[in-house]
This record gives structure tokens, C-alpha cells and sequence, in this order.
């Protein structure tokens, strides 16, 4: 009797396209027999898995149909049992607002073999690739990483006060966060860079204020985007590539 062993691998896709992800990465999609995407994965990363395997898109974009999370959870854990190579494809890298651990605690309640396998967070390579670090010995000793899915749990008044910020998932919320910043205290002339598809061929920057950004903004569609905010914002016209496509103040 053959006794089969499936095992699930939760996979960051890095934040765009094939060059972005890791060696291992690639290794396992070509390798997989089931694969479950997010929507915000780079539709080449398909092509990479072999003919015969099941491909299952699951959603997980804001304002978008998508699978419950406990679906997705039952779905992983029914593919493991049959014995299957699945690969949990993810945006990014799996820990950073990935929902990871719904998805592994379900795995593991059902004893089911999982490996994590990490990808480029679009946190840190969104800013390399416009050009804007985010430490520097003068302008940024610190930098901090947060989600602005639902604006009005965040403490305003102590990430004013930070050197730099990153922010995911703020782009339908960049009026409440332009607006809580000045309000407790941020200048107006702060630097900000909204970043839109960063790692894919049609990446957009725009680079203003905070008292201007949202004038170079309205009416375009920011949608994923990771917004960068502190004084480092202003090394982007020294650093970046010539070839990024730009919308400047």
C-alpha cells in the first residue's frame, strides 16, 4: 500500500514579476501539483508550474471578490490529504499582512507537513526600486512598516512622530492619512511617495507633499500601492533610475 505525503509550502512571490523571486521560489513552482494565488501575484508566475497542475485563484484584494479565509484553509488542508505538493503562493513575503497564520494553524491542527518559504516584501524593494532608502545617517535612523486597511485603529500621534514611514494598503485611505499626519503635527512640506505596481513594467511614482500629494493624485487609480513618508523621499531625484516612470510635484 502507498502511502501518500502531501505537504503544503507557503511561498513569497517577491513584489512583482519572475525576477523578484527567490531561487527556492521558482524551484517549487516548477515542481507543483496544486497552486492557490493571491490575485495581486504576477500572471507569469503561473506559466512556471507544470501543465498538469491544478491552479486555483483565491483573490485576497481589497474591495474585490474573494474566498473566505477559512476556505481557503479547508482547501489547503484537503489538497495536503490527498497527498499533493500544493504551493500557497503569496504577494510579497508570506509574514507581512500575508494571513499566514490562519492558514498554518489549520495545517497544523490537521497534521499536515507546511514550510514557509520567504519573499521580498514590497515594504523594502517598492522604495529601492523608486529610489528612496529608507535609513540614512542624517534623514532616517528608523523606519516603521504598517497597513492602513482600516485607518482609524492606528495611533496617529506616535507614527508622527517616526522618521519614516511605510504604509500598505493605504491607497483608498490617502486623504485620512495625509490628514491625521498634519493633524497631530506633521509639516504640511513632509515628503511623500505613493508607489503603484512596484516591480512590474507599468510601476508609477508619484512624489510631492503632504499638502499637495492628493492634488497630483485624484482621479488615478493608486491601487496596490505602498506609500513611503519622511524626509528620505526627497533622495528620489538623486537615486532613482532614470527609466522609472514618474509623476513629480
Amino acid at each position: 500500500m502507498v502511502i501518500l505525503v502531501g505537504k503544503v509550502y507557503l511561498v513569497g512571490s517577491g513584489p512583482g514579476t519572475v525576477d523578484y523571486l527567490t531561487v527556492k521560489g521558482y524551484r517549487l513552482l516548477t515542481q507543483a501539483e496544486v497552486l492557490v494565488y493571491d490575485a495581486l501575484v504576477d500572471i507569469d508566475l503561473l506559466t512556471l508550474a507544470p501543465d498538469h497542475c491544478l491552479k486555483l485563484n483565491v483573490g485576497k484584494r481589497g474591495g474585490k471578490p474573494s474566498m473566505k479565509q477559512d476556505q481557503i484553509d479547508r482547501l489547503l488542508v484537503n489538497q495536503c490529504q490527498q497527498g499533493k505538493q500544493v504551493i500557497r503562493l503569496k504577494s510579497g513575503d508570506p509574514f507581512i499582512f500575508g494571513r499566514s497564520t490562519s492558514e498554518i494553524q489549520a495545517l497544523n491542527a490537521a497534521g499536515c507537513l507546511f514550510e514557509v518559504v520567504p519573499g521580498i516584501s514590497s515594504a523594502l524593494a517598492a522604495p529601492l526600486l523608486a529610489g528612496i532608502p529608507l535609513t540614512d545617517l542624517v534623514l532616517s535612523r528608523c523606519f516603521t512598516v504598517l497597513s492602513a486597511h482600516e485607518p482609524d485603529r492606528l495611533d496617529w500621534q506616535t507614527l508622527a512622530q517616526i522618521d519614516t514611514l511605510v504604509i500598505l494598503m493605504g491607497g483608498q485611505h490617502l486623504p485620512v492619512i495625509v490628514q491625521q499626519l498634519q493633524k497631530q503635527g506633521r509639516s504640511p512640506q513632509t515628503p511623500i511617495a505613493v508607489i503603484r505596481w512596484a516591480g512590474h513594467p507599468q510601476q508609477q511614482i508619484w512624489v510631492s507633499t503632504l499638502a499637495q500629494i492628493l492634488s497630483h493624485t485624484t482621479n488615478h487609480s493608486l491601487s496596490p500601492c505602498v506609500i513611503v513618508i519622511g524626509e528620505v523621499v526627497g533622495l528620489h531625484s538623486f537615486l532613482s533610475p532614470t527609466s522609472n516612470p514618474t509623476h513629480d510635484r
